[in-house]
């Protein structure tokens, strides 16, 4: 979701972080301080993970609802929730789990530091339109045991582009369903539904849905021994989950920030462990 006027802070404690030039964004990892005390994380850390090392790697990626010319591109739509939301992700597992948390980064596809890393982020995917030159990449990067998530994108109209989009990285392979008996659903957390976090504009409104995408859903796109290479959080926004964690002032929205961190945290714990 975009965010309203007041932007969330990254942490209380660096309230410039988002006065970064779109060019430092770009160009330079963004400090993390050390993981602090939260009132879900458990006072030790849990030491299961213990010598996994994770990134928040978020992607910019051309999207067609842009039209071409100089602007922000802060105000893209890779670019939303960032780079609140990327913070406070990775204070968050940094916190609860024993996984070394590096800073969080931005890359495109073509940019040859992909493959150092298995896991990458696309926020708003219903804006996506891959370049030629990135689906050969993105299926590359997938085959060899990458994982891509996608997230915040609702209703029939997005979806229908991301499937469009993967159908060019993966003609004919099928995305499906995964449910709660699937081992990512207890893979750190024991979590008994898939949640639907509201984007902050939704939670003004007082439902959790929006673009008529009533229904969450934690979709797949499996490699051939049944790995999922890309997940899918539809009709869902974990990244207001995240990026808005710090806000004091919408009591009401910590139920759906901790189920966005139990979600989250699960499918990066199985990404790295499967």
């Amino acid at each position: 979701m975009r965010a309203p006027a007041r932007r969330a802070l990254a942490d209380e404690r660096h309230p410039g972080t988002l006065a970064v030039t779109a060019a430092l964004a770009l160009a330079l990892a963004v400090n993390l301080p050390a993981p602090v005390a939260t009132a879900d994380a458990p006072r030790q850390r849990d030491d299961r993970f213990a010598g996994l090392s994770w990134t928040f790697v978020r992607i910019r990626y051309s999207a067609f609802t842009v039209p071409g010319g100089f602007g922000d591109i802060l105000n893209e739509p890779w670019a939303v929730d960032f780079d609140a939301a990327d913070q406070n992700l990775s204070r968050r597992l940094g916190a609860v789990t024993a996984i070394r948390v590096n800073p969080p980064i931005v890359l495109t596809l073509e940019d040859p530091n992909l493959w150092l890393y298995p896991w990458i982020y696309m926020v708003e995917p219903g804006n996506l339109r891959l370049k030629e030159t990135e689906a050969p990449i993105l299926r590359e990067y997938l085959l060899r045991g990458g994982t891509l998530t996608l997230d915040d994108f609702h209703g029939p109209i997005e979806f229908a582009n991301v499937e469009r989009e993967l159908g060019r990285v993966f003609p004919g392979r099928p995305i499906v369903d995964l449910g709660t008996d699937h081992p990512m659903f207890s893979s750190f957390y024991t979590i008994d539904r898939y949640p639907q976090i509201p984007g902050l504009g939704s939670f003004f409104r007082g439902v959790t849905w929006e673009k008529g995408g009533y229904v969450p859903m934690l979709r797949a796109v499996l490699a051939d021994n049944g790995r999922p290479m890309v997940l899918i959080n539809w009709n869902t926004d974990m990244g207001d989950g995240w990026e808005w964690s710090n806000a004091m002032e919408y009591p009401g929205y910590i139920k759906y920030t901790a189920d966005a961190y139990r979600m989250m945290i699960n499918e990066i714990t199985y990404v790295l462990t499967h």
